[in-house]
């Protein structure tokens, strides 16, 4: 690899402006306020670099020290996918939540407050919302990250997510272009295919698409997937057929096209990271997301130099590079104009505070009941059946109901189980107590079903919460439903078992 030495080089400057990367730590590293003096136009965020919204807000306000117009991106799509919120769970349900509700004036109230916090924290570009259509019930890593199976709910609710968000100052990111819904493969581990063909592609995967273009989404993110219908030999990410053909030419998109995070396994372990960044390149990528792994100053030079060298050996077209150049700083642009007088770290305006509680009352409005049991009312014992963790969502964001339930029952007990856990277990811990079991996709875990048959042959009064996607056989008295994971998820299926709703 060569080092470069000119950083003033407009090939250098526009290599530097198309990379989204992230970094360790709570403040910023120096390398990264260099990088930024040095055309760095974006930075990528993550549950490492914040701890609070002040915190948040006076590194956003580091950052514009060195650039005004900087896009500071971050992956909050809310529900059990939370940065913002990392260490307490979402204030806000995810979108399968939200999808099963069906009020897309909910769903924009939601999407409008997140942004809300979001801009106040000084946050411009958000990795969200996922306009995937969760057609497979088995999906690893989509799963609650989708409003549904049907295209048409999907559809409205992405429409009304994208105009929510926007209309705080917060870019959207509609993602996973063309679609990660119908897979059982997480592309962060390895590459998924889909063999369908393509007329179910056009009025399945891109039909939130679509409507997100509508909408008017400032950027679109791609997805490290196989389309053998679309392009059978490169994944969309790296896919001249689908980024610069469909995306573009077909769907007539004009914004930002980002990358899922280049250093996935999908692309580098079979194309390598700076490879993989010159091919998106190539292919219509305006912008390359890497950090969520790699978040250090080599990281940034070695995909730097792989660009401008690909430039130089007429690999990448220097227009190219220029173009998707000149799309990041149009769209950091229009994230300065729309931030307005309203500067990183202003006061929460009123209306966006935490405690304002639209995220609450749509997690109130999800929650599905079935069966009959008779309301808590003494201290239960919480069984938790953890499936492994989903690499998007993390294991650092708690999740369940047993904190909820506590702060309405003093006294409230429980663990979590993992697979080869067994009823007998969870009945000598419950010691005569009443037993809440809370399960996360059951329908994807058969040892979740065989535990929960056991404890409600022993104890029929078990009562079950299911919050992860609702596909298994309700069963428990009685059967809750919360549709995701987040905090408010959990209050709302406390108040549920207690009676004590709003």
């Amino acid at each position: 690899m060569t080092t470069l030495t000119h950083s003033s080089d407009t090939l250098t400057r526009d290599a530097l402006t198309v990379l989204q990367p992230g970094f360790v730590g709570t403040t910023a590293p120096d390398w990264l306020l260099r990088r930024i003096g040095e055309g760095l136009t974006s930075v990528g965020l993550f549950g490492r670099n914040i701890s609070s919204p002040d915190q948040l807000a006076a590194l956003t306000a580091r950052l514009r020290a060195e650039r005004d117009d900087i896009l500071v991106a971050i992956d909050e799509e809310g529900g059990d996918v939370t940065r913002l919120e990392v260490r307490d769970g979402s204030s806000f349900p995810g979108n399968y939540a939200l999808g099963s509700v069906d009020d897309v004036e909910l769903t924009r109230a939601v999407a409008r407050e997140l942004g809300s916090r979001l801009a106040a924290c000084g946050v411009n570009l958000n990795w969200a919302p996922s306009a995937d259509v969760n057609s497979d019930v088995d999906n690893p890593v989509i799963g609650v990250r989708s409003f549904g199976a049907d295209p048409a709910l999907v559809a409205r609710h992405t429409a009304a997510y994208v105009e929510g968000l926007q209309s705080a100052g917060v870019a959207a990111c509609t993602k996973h272009f063309p679609g990660h819904g119908d897979t059982a493969v997480d592309s962060h581990l390895a590459l998924p295919r889909i063999d369908v063909d393509s007329d179910t592609l056009h009025a399945r995967e891109l039909a939130p698409f679509r409507s997100a273009i509508a909408a008017g989404s400032r950027s679109v993110m791609s997805a490290h997937i196989l389309l053998s219908a679309l392009d059978p030999d490169r994944p969309a990410t790296l896919s001249p057929q689908i980024l610069t053909g469909l995306l573009r030419e077909d769907l007539g998109f004009e914004g930002l096209i980002v990358t899922d995070g280049i250093e996935m396994r999908a692309i580098a372990s079979t194309y390598g990271i700076g490879r993989g960044s010159v091919l998106a390149l190539a292919a219509g990528v305006d912008a390359i997301c890497v950090g969520g792994g790699l978040a250090d100053e080599e990281t940034v030079l070695r995909l730097r130099d792989a660009l401008v060298a690909a430039v130089r050996e007429g690999e990448l077209p220097e227009e190219r590079l220029a173009d998707a150049a000149a799309r990041v700083r149009a769209l950091a642009d229009w994230a300065l104009r729309a931030r307005g007088s309203s500067g990183p770290g202003a006061a929460v305006q009123e209306g966006t505070a935490p405690g304002t509680d639209v995220g609450l009352v749509a997690a109130r409005r999800a929650v599905r009941v079935t069966g009959t049991g008779a309301p808590l009312t003494e201290a239960p014992y919480v069984a938790r059946f953890a499936p492994v963790a989903n690499i998007a969502v993390g294991d650092e964001t708690p999740w369940g109901v047993a904190d909820e339930l506590a702060a309405l029952l003093p006294g409230t007990a429980g663990d979590s189980y993992v697979n080869g856990a067994g009823a007998a277990g969870v009945l000598a811990a419950a010691a005569g107590r009443r037993i809440v079991a809370v399960v996360r996709d059951q329908h994807r875990h058969p040892w979740m079903g065989t535990v929960l048959e056991d404890l409600l042959r022993a104890r029929p009064d078990t009562a079950v919460v299911e919050m992860g996607v609702d596909h298994a056989e309700p069963q428990g008295s009685p059967h809750i439903a919360t549709y995701g994971a987040a905090r408010v998820c959990g209050r709302a299926a406390a108040e549920a078992l207690t009676g004590r709703g709003a």
